[in-house]
């Protein structure tokens, strides 16, 4: 076998290391490749504008600067539901959501009278929740009206978003409950309050399960 100099690294151990980190590296870049893979030219995903993942929703399409293109779930699983409030009207977060310097906006916002509007496809990530690995497994509801005003959530309003969520958690087979549908104050490292103390958690979840019935989601 031959004597080795102090030190030296035999061909076969070299070999062994290299194919270690080799099998190494391909375990921790597996899915950074499988989520990169639908950019290859003639992979990606068709698109058709203005196509709508909520029956009955307007189309009003953010700023491209306010959301990432991708290919979900493929590349990410959408585990979570995100709920917001817009410490504002619905036309200003239409107005926001469209401008490429406000830096965020979410997937659907929800009037007082229940109409939705979508603004970025469930598929592609949207800047909503301030964390990054949020923003990659969640969709984003944004609701119109304050945090401080109860009388602005609605009945109309809880009844239409939560049929928005409860579609959301039958697509992607998220478990309809409180680890997963959850408020921005929730997200780690926020500094957001909403949906806020007036949010009825305990209605707008009986609303959610009643709308996840198979009669419901037929109908």
């Amino acid at each position: 076998m031959g004597d080795k100099k102090p030190g030296a690294v035999g061909r076969r151990a070299v070999l062994i290391g290299g194919g270690a980190a080799l099998v190494g590296g391909a375990v921790l870049a597996r899915d950074e490749l499988r989520r990169a893979w639908y950019r290859v030219p003639g992979v990606e995903k068709e698109r058709v504008e203005g196509e709508l993942d909520h029956a009955g929703a307007e189309w009003t399409a953010a700023s491209p600067a306010n959301w990432r293109r991708a290919d979900r779930p493929d590349d990410f699983t959408i585990d979570r539901v995100v709920i917001h409030v817009v410490q504002g009207s619905f036309p200003i977060a239409l107005k926001v959501f469209k401008d490429p310097g406000h830096g965020a906006a979410t997937h659907y916002v929800v009037r007082k009278d229940g109409h939705v509007a979508q603004m970025i496809r469930e598929l592609d990530v949207a800047f909503h929740a301030g964390d990054r690995d949020m923003n990659e497994r969640s969709i984003g509801i944004e609701h119109e009206g304050f945090v401080d005003r109860p009388r602005d959530f609605t009945d109309a309003m809880y009844a239409s978003s939560a049929r928005l969520t409860a579609g959301i958690c039958a697509r992607y087979g998220i478990p309809v409950d409180r680890e997963h549908i959850i408020g921005h104050v929730e997200v780690r490292g926020t500094d957001h309050t909403d949906p806020g103390p007036h949010w009825d958690w305990d209605r707008y979840m009986r609303l959610v399960r009643d709308a996840s019935r198979p009669s419901a989601t037929a109908s």
